[in-house]
């Protein structure tokens, strides 16, 4: 078969029927299987020996019910989207942080605090340049938890840091954006098997509009796309979406780096969703890409090193990922 879709999640129902519609119309062979169905689908594709060419993996990084099954396909040589040791690295926002200078990317002025740090070690000149009210956020973890977006004082850095005692800590400028015809300059960018789709965001609302050729041309916009793309090099992943702040003075700061994965809740159904177009869209890259994309033969060595290594992330990614869809 073409490709294997696990998902958990009840609100990516829609998402999954629009994307079984266009996978049927593109002539794809494909399994789609949540909770309900996972015993079923597994007997059966372990009885029939039936082999995929590609996954998309929207569920065993939360619900360890569905390891056997994955860790057989990948296993078996499937293409995995987004593969997690590429998503493990992709979440620890410190990381990604040094990676993102390293390649020349804006960020916001940034403290990084290890799990051993002392707050009152922190310089005051670092906290003036860093401002107030200033974010603090856990280097890794998603859905806003343990994210404080109007911190003031040193106490509230130690309060925030008790929700993932052992993890890295970022405490970030608050970057403003500009406005452009009424608009926030906030972006929400998606990227997926190369093409960068940018859509405006509201960082208040958290409404999506789509960025038009006609105003990414007008306001000076295409360098979302390259950003987006240096993004793609560093974080080695297939599909995923970041938020671009641009400013007054025409900087262009990467406020939230990688988000994985991506909350697909189509706009015609949740106010607060992704625009239908820009649904539609990935997943006709998605699609592409698994027409394209060979079945891996795995040698021996390669398929221990895989085994070894997957039960480590997933521990790592479920500990930051239960409860936190982005």
């Amino acid at each position: 078969m073409d490709l294997l879709v696990a998902w958990e999640w009840k609100f990516d129902a829609e998402f999954i029927k629009i994307f079984e519609s266009m996978a049927v119309g593109a002539g794809l062979n494909c399994l789609f299987i949540n909770p309900a169905t996972l015993n079923e689908a597994s007997e059966k594709i372990q009885k029939e020996k039936i082999v995929f060419k590609a996954l998309l993996d929207r569920a065993s990084d939360v619900d360890a019910s569905f390891d056997f099954l994955i860790d057989r396909i990948i296993l078996s040589g499937s293409k995995t989207f987004n593969d997690a040791s590429n998503a493990f690295r992709a979440m620890d926002k410190a990381t990604m942080h040094l990676e993102f200078l390293t390649k020349g990317l804006d960020v916001p002025y940034t403290i990084i605090l290890s799990p051993k740090d002392d707050v009152n070690s922190i310089k005051e000149k670092d906290l003036k340049q860093l401002g107030r009210p200033f974010i603090i956020k856990p280097s890794r973890g998603g859905g806003g938890i343990g994210v404080v977006v109007g911190a003031e004082t040193l106490v509230d850095i130690m309060n925030a840091r008790k929700v993932f005692s052992e993890d890295k800590y970022l405490l970030q400028e608050k970057v403003v954006p500009a406005i452009l015809e009424g608009r926030r300059a906030y972006f929400r960018v998606f990227y997926a098997c190369g093409k960068v789709i940018s859509c405006w965001w509201d960082d208040h609302t958290h409404i999506f509009f789509v960025l038009t050729k006609e105003e990414e041309s007008k306001h000076d916009l295409s360098r979302l796309k390259d950003i987006t793309k240096t993004i793609a090099e560093i974080s080695r992943l297939d599909f995923f979406s970041t938020e671009i702040c641009v400013t007054d003075n025409k900087r262009f700061v990467v406020v939230d780096y990688v988000n994985d994965p991506c909350d697909m809740r189509p706009k015609s159904i949740y106010v607060d969703g992704v625009p239908d177009e820009v649904v539609r869209e990935i997943i006709s890259e998605l699609i592409v890409q698994v027409k394209k994309t060979p079945r891996e033969q795995l040698t021996p060595a390669k398929k221990e090193i895989l085994t070894r290594r997957r039960d480590f992330e997933l521990a790592l990614l479920r500990r930051y990922r239960v409860g936190a869809q982005v």
